[in-house]
Order: structure tokens, then C-alpha cells, then sequence
């Protein structure tokens, strides 16, 4: 049985533990809000920019940019966002799970897959599976910067501009709530043609400057946020994971720390009764 000097110990040492999984909560909830006002400012700026994009796409043919043309799937690169830090709940669980899946879907179709992962437990995740990492990046979820994702869509574009790849996913967890993220793939390239008129009915467009220069400026720039938009949703999702995570550690805390000092009592207790029955045992062998 353990004794009173154990379970005092063991109490102290789950309120240390309860003190800083109370104190990560905070953090991640003080991150939480920013991150959470930055993924839902962005998205009307985004679903705008698609709809321009995808509009002028449906009113270009396809060959004037490389961007805009369709190949079949024969190499197709994935790009992975996960968290750089654990202590998140399923966060990372969740989104290497899709991952993985999609890389048994597209080998299984005939697809040469190359991967792309942004953040260390992505990395460490699929190095232990021993599956080859084309390019990596680390510490860009907790900045959300937008020049490291302009970065890797550059590279992205890069390779399907240079017929490299025929097609680019990238695969995230989607924020819509604090208590609900989804992990999901999305197609980054090419860029899909929305023909929002029937082609007997298409408006004639006369363009100032020219489809290929409004192409070139555009098309890149709907790539990069695209990404950037994926990185935003992820940094949402991960703070609001390790606050529900950190919170759910926290009540355990206290419900264990609740248990142990009951325990602790009742074996103070027992302790007690044994040294009055000792003290009362010993009196009344002296009275005899």
C-alpha cells in the first residue's frame, strides 16, 4: 500500500502538471482568437478571388497559361500540412490519417506521388514510414507568414509549369469551429475552369491588357493564397485542438488530484486508527 509520504508527493506533482497544461490552455487560447479572426477575414478575400480567376479561366483557353492545362495524373505531388509541436489532440492524428490515405489512393490509380510536408511531426511522421520527402519546411503554421507560403506555391507552380507534376493537392485541416476541424484535400493545381454560361450564351470579353499578362499576374497570385489559406485554416485548427486538449487535461487534473486526496485521507485515517488501537491496546495491557 502507499504511503502517506507517496501519495502527498504524487498529489503535488499532478498540480504542477495541472498548473501548466491550465497554462497552455491560456496560451493557445489568447492564440486562438487571432488566428481565428486572420482564417475568417481571409476567406471572403479568397472565394472572391477564386470566382475572378476561375471566371476569366472559363473565357480562356486553356493553353494560354500553363497553369490552366489539364494532364492526365501520371506524377502528382501532395503537399501535407501538419503542426510543428505535439500536445494538440488529434490534430495531427487526424490529417496524417488523410494523408496517408491519399497516398494509397493515388499510388493504387497509377500515380507516381511526391510529397511535400510543412511542419515537424509531418516529417518525423512519414521519415519513421520511410517514405521519401521531396521538399520539407519547418516553424510555418505558428507564424502564418505569408512569404513561406508564397514560397512553396512558387515551387509548386514551378513543377506543373514545367510539366514535373501533373497535378497538385495539398491536404489540411479545415477550421470551423473551436470544438470541430476537419481534415481535407483540396486540388491547388491546375486551376479549375468554371464555365459559369453556357458557350452559346458567353459574353464577349475584351481584355485591357492581354488574357496571357492578366493570366501570368493573377494565376500565381490565386496559388499563393490558396496555400495561404490552407496554412491559416491549420494554425486555427491546431491552437483550438491543443486549447480543447489542454482544457480536457486540465479537468483531469483536478479530478485525479480530487481522487488521490480522498485516497490520502482515508489512508490518514486508517493510520490514525491504528496508533489509537495501538495506544488503547498498550493501556490496557499496563492496567493488567
Amino acid at each position: 500500500m502507499a504511503t502517506l509520504r507517496t501519495i502527498r508527493r504524487r498529489i503535488a506533482s499532478v498540480k504542477k502538471t495541472q498548473q501548466i497544461t491550465r497554462a497552455m490552455q491560456m496560451v493557445a487560447a489568447a492564440k486562438l482568437r487571432k488566428a481565428q479572426e486572420s482564417a475568417l477575414k481571409a476567406r471572403p478575400y479568397g472565394q472572391k478571388l477564386s470566382e475572378v480567376v476561375k471566371s476569366l479561366a472559363s473565357r480562356t483557353k486553356p493553353e494560354d497559361h500553363p497553369l490552366l492545362k489539364k494532364r492526365e495524373e501520371k506524377r502528382v505531388s501532395v503537399v501535407v500540412i501538419t503542426a510543428d509541436r505535439g500536445l494538440c489532440g488529434a490534430f495531427n492524428l487526424s490529417i496524417m490519417t488523410r494523408a496517408t490515405m491519399s497516398l494509397r489512393e493515388k499510388r493504387a490509380a497509377g500515380s507516381l506521388v511526391d510529397l511535400t510536408v510543412i511542419g515537424r511531426k509531418g516529417i518525423e511522421f512519414f521519415h519513421r514510414r520511410e517514405e521519401e520527402i521531396k521538399r520539407d519546411y519547418r516553424n510555418v503554421l505558428g507564424s502564418a507568414d505569408y512569404t513561406a507560403a508564397a514560397i512553396v506555391a512558387s515551387e509548386m507552380a514551378k513543377d506543373y509549369s514545367e510539366e514535373k507534376v501533373d497535378a497538385v493537392y495539398v491536404v489540411y485541416n479545415q477550421f470551423k469551429s473551436v470544438l470541430q476541424q476537419q481534415a481535407i484535400e483540396a486540388r491547388l493545381l491546375p486551376v479549375e475552369n468554371e464555365h459559369l454560361e453556357e458557350p452559346s450564351s458567353k459574353t464577349e470579353y475584351i481584355f485591357e491588357p492581354q488574357e496571357g499578362e492578366i493570366l501570368d499576374l493573377l494565376l500565381p497570385r490565386y496559388v499563393e493564397y490558396q496555400l495561404f489559406t490552407a496554412i491559416l485554416e491549420s494554425t486555427a485548427s491546431e491552437f483550438a485542438s491543443r486549447m480543447t486538449a489542454m482544457d480536457m487535461a486540465t479537468r483531469n487534473a483536478k479530478e485525479m488530484i480530487e481522487r488521490l486526496t480522498l485516497f490520502f485521507n482515508r489512508a490518514r485515517q486508517n493510520a490514525i486508527t491504528r496508533e489509537l488501537m495501538d495506544i488503547v491496546g498498550g493501556a490496557e495491557a499496563l492496567q493488567k
